[in-house]
């Protein structure tokens, strides 16, 4: 199954794997059943107002359907109701945020992917291309990602115990807070669970800036003195 990598607001990237056309599918007939109830409430409020079917009556009723993707997956950060319940998401294929830009592309091009041959053209596409793309991805540079449950990390699974006559390597890493720590053990995670050495090299550079560090050891190493160090430190 294809990955892609996505950068997290602390500038470290985690892998998430391509939606599957499926999950993709389901995401989009419970938005459509959502649609569906709301056109539903309108014509049930309009008849029992006694409402004449004007131009408002075609706005309550089109406008929903029209910009129901773009307006959420705005707002919801690449996700509609039906995607957050399939727990996808739009991300960019770089990684980083997708821009309205991006977001409006894939809804201008949804048009032919979901209405032109009853979508089969969308998942032609999705299925043989790789990466999880309709002709709206491949547009915009996007994809969708299942946005699988990243393990917890315990204290047990990446602590570095040290012995009672250590002497820390780095003094400075009193600096540093838990979230700090986290985020160190996050990117051992993801370097020993999935080979990503990403994370890694990222929060090494962040952590010798932030500290003033200057050090030839290997990135992982480093990254576990770090570690080792606080929680000695901070075990006084």
């Amino acid at each position: 199954m294809h990955s892609i990598n996505v950068r997290t607001t602390q500038n470290v990237f985690i892998q998430y794997p391509v939606a599957s056309v499926g999950d993709r599918i389901v995401a989009f007939l419970l938005d459509r059943l959502i649609l569906i109830a709301y056109t539903v409430f309108i014509f049930a409020l309009f008849i029992n107002l006694e409402m004449r079917v004007t131009w408002v009556w075609y706005a309550f009723l089109g406008i929903p359907w029209i910009f129901y993707h773009l307006l959420f997956e705005i707002v919801m950060n690449g996700q509609s109701p039906g995607k957050r319940v399939m727990k996808v998401k739009v991300v960019r294929l770089d990684g980083t945020p997708p821009t309205i830009g991006n977001y409006l592309m894939r809804w201008i091009f949804s048009f032919i992917d979901y209405y032109f041959l009853s979508g089969v053209i969308a998942m032609i596409v999705i299925a043989t291309g790789g990466k999880g793309q309709r002709l709206g991805d491949l547009v915009a540079g996007t994809s969708v990602v299942k946005l699988v449950e990243q393990q917890e990390i315990s204290s047990n699974q990446i602590f570095v115990k040290a012995e009672e006559d250590y002497v820390p390597t780095f003094a400075q890493v009193i600096q540093l807070t838990e979230n700090d720590i986290e985020l160190i053990q996050r990117a051992l995670e993801v370097n020993r669970d999935q080979g990503n050495s990403q994370p890694v090299l990222a929060v090494t550079e962040k952590i010798k800036t932030l500290l003033g560090i200057k050090t030839d050891l290997p990135p992982v190493k480093f990254l576990y003195t770090i570690v080792k160090d606080f929680n000695h430190i901070t075990s006084r």
